[in-house]
């Protein structure tokens, strides 16, 4: 029997896979139940070009202090970051890599929030 882990890792294989045929920028996903985490790695997948969390200094102080990095809002707020960071990086379209997680809640609306912010996926 898998562990809940280790069946999210199992899923994100596959979408790893297919991203990977695409010769794209891939913008992947963690969440943890305090914050969230999001970065574009270039093509080749050896670079990072941008990240964004929560658990930076100054998202948390938007986000009034500590354990408020675990909520739709916060996420958002990621999702616009990281679509500003990579636009300037000289990304406009990337893959996205949910990385196992199911498409609903923060991961839905930090995936909205980038593509409202001019991010192409």
């Amino acid at each position: 029997m898998l562990t809940k882990k280790e069946q999210r890792i199992r899923r994100s294989r596959q979408t790893r896979a297919r991203i990977a045929v695409q010769r794209v920028a891939r913008l992947t996903v963690f969440r943890s139940n305090l914050h969230i985490y999001a970065s574009v790695i270039s093509e080749d997948g050896t670079r990072v070009l941008a990240s964004a969390s929560t658990a930076e200094k100054d998202v948390r102080a938007q986000l009034g202090g500590e354990g408020k990095g675990g909520n739709v809002a916060a996420a958002t707020l990621i999702g616009k970051r990281i679509a500003e960071k990579a636009k300037a990086a000289g990304v406009e379209k990337v893959a996205f890599d949910r990385a196992g997680f199911a498409y609903h809640g923060r991961i839905k609306a930090l995936a909205e929030a980038a593509r409202e912010a001019g991010l192409q996926f």
